[in-house]
């Protein structure tokens, strides 16, 4: 009989801690452990995407859900090797950006 680790199955990516807004970190500093994006369940922006985000906030562990299409582009941007950074979420007009 075959055990479920030679099975192959791996599931997709997991993230810890309890939902956060972005309301909640704007302007305060956060630092960004992992992404990943999928197609949005609720498509209200143009790319049809939902950002995912591992963020840290307070010594705190977090998980951040968005769809702006300008933290998308961003964070796309990013190169794989410079994860977990630093960031500040501002609000520029209607949109939410890195700085």
């Amino acid at each position: 009989m075959k055990k479920f680790s030679e099975l192959g199955i791996s599931v997709s990516k997991r993230f810890i801690g309890d939902k956060i807004k972005v309301s909640k970190v704007l302007n305060k500093n956060i630092i960004v452990y992992d992404y990943k994006i999928d197609v949005s369940k609720y498509p209200k922006n143009k790319s049809g995407e939902c950002l995912t985000m591992q963020i840290g906030i307070d010594d705190e562990k977090r998980v951040l859900f968005t769809g702006s299409d300008v933290l998308i582009e961003q964070i796309k941007l990013v190169d794989r090797s410079d994860f977990p950074f630093e960031t500040t979420i501002v609000k520029n007009g209607e949109c939410f950006e890195f700085q």
